[in-house]
């Protein structure tokens, strides 16, 4: 389980509501509870949720950063779902968009075995895929290699909120916070869901 906990480094340190950040720790209970009791199945599932949850704040940081790339990426959706998505106020309104096309948005159709992963595993098939331990933390090893690999794909957007925050926010007289810790932590962690692995 230890290296499960590896996925927290690139889930948000703030977060903009008290349910979102709820709701990540839901999910990290399901997950350990699940684990520990050797209920792998539903330990995958909530797993999965929050790896698509890491997916949901990457795609919001492009969309604070990068609107018109955000805004290019959401050619081909259907104009009631574009509307959403652009006046989204919540990372998770991404979730209206079934995963396999959130995963497109990102160019990211390769990794859409993960979701294929999830409805194999969601449904009453009759089938115990995680059943063992080993298989699940194959399974982990798997997911953390793919978030890896978007945060690497995301440090272009990563950099610009940087660049961003240091040209609105560097002179003290006119910034919304007198210290520069609650400047960073108000306007830049906390606006942009910056990571540990972001920062």
């Amino acid at each position: 389980m230890e290296e499960a906990n590896e996925l927290s480094n690139y889930l948000p340190l703030s977060f903009k509501t008290r349910s979102e950040q709820d709701y990540i720790a839901f999910l990290w209970d399901a997950f350990e509870t699940n684990y520990t009791y050797g209920k792998y199945q539903f330990a995958f599932l909530a797993y999965h949720m929050l790896t698509m949850s890491f997916v949901y704040f990457n795609i919001w940081q492009i969309r604070q950063a990068r609107l018109e790339d955000f805004e290019k990426g959401l050619i081909g959706f259907g104009k009631d779902i574009e509307k959403s998505l652009l006046e989204a106020t919540s990372p998770f309104v991404f979730s209206i968009v079934n995963e396999r096309s959130i995963l497109r948005l990102l160019k990211l159709i390769s990794y859409a075995k993960l979701v294929d992963d999830r409805n194999e595993t969601a449904h009453p098939n009759g089938n115990i895929f995680f059943s063992t331990q080993a298989a699940l933390d194959a399974k982990i090893a798997e997911i953390l290699r793919v978030v890896d690999e978007i945060q690497t794909h995301s440090k272009p957007v990563i950099e610009q909120a940087y660049r961003e925050f240091l040209l609105q926010n560097h002179d003290p007289e006119v910034r919304e916070y007198p210290e520069a810790a609650d400047q960073l932590r108000e306007l830049l962690v906390h606006e942009n869901y910056l990571s540990q692995k972001d920062i």
